[in-house]
């Protein structure tokens, strides 16, 4: 994600070589879940998806990208 650390907005970026079922979803450190921003089928292609956390409170987020069998999890951080 960019910018990383964050206030109040990141992006997220990825790359689908082709159709596929995707989840994102973003998740506070103790592991609840605080929004999900993808969940469904995308064609192949590059994506730019926005984060707004304007509403949370600072700290570390984790997000979790689920495409086909891949499942990447990466750290971002919310400053105010």
């Amino acid at each position: 994600n960019f910018p990383n650390p964050f206030n109040p907005s990141t992006k997220i970026r990825f790359d689908l070589p082709f159709s596929s079922e995707v989840s994102l979803t973003v998740y506070d450190y103790l592991g609840r879940e605080v929004k999900q921003l993808i969940n469904g089928i995308k064609q192949a292609g590059a994506y730019e998806i926005e984060f707004d956390a304007s509403n949370l409170a600072s700290g570390i987020y984790f997000y979790t990208l689920k495409t086909g069998s891949n499942i990447t999890t990466k750290k971002m951080t919310l400053i105010k």
